[in-house]
């Protein structure tokens, strides 16, 4: 699927990989990255593990997107030219966790997602 290529704001891009990322399509998701794209994660505290590249970020994302269980919601996502900030809540069996997600795109593909969790 080459629907990054077919928005252009940064608030599209997401909402598109979002999509993706909610229907557990780890393939489009991918595609909707940048090859240089920066993935830190939420965890270990306190700063997480940053991953680069498609390949990195396929090993970090593997099981998220292979529990068909789990649920992303969207809360509240804000928008400033290159730059979204999401709020979310993910849902597993046993559990939730809410966070924030902080974007940047680059030529219709995110380039940079920063994850961040309550503590």
């Amino acid at each position: 699927m080459a629907r990054q290529t077919e928005h252009h704001s940064a608030l599209e891009v997401v909402d598109a990989f979002g999509e993706a990322w909610v229907a557990h399509d780890l393939e489009t998701t991918l595609a909707m990255i940048t090859d240089d794209c920066v993935f830190e994660a939420t965890g270990p505290a306190p700063d997480g593990v940053r991953h680069v590249g498609p390949d990195a970020i396929r090993g970090a994302w593997r099981e998220i997107f292979a529990d068909a269980d789990s649920q992303f919601e969207t809360e509240e996502i804000i928008a400033a030219d290159d730059r979204v900030v999401q709020r979310w809540r993910y849902t597993w069996d046993g559990g939730h966790v809410r966070g924030v997600d902080v974007f940047k795109v680059r030529d219709g593909k995110v380039a940079e997602k920063l994850s961040y969790v309550k503590g």
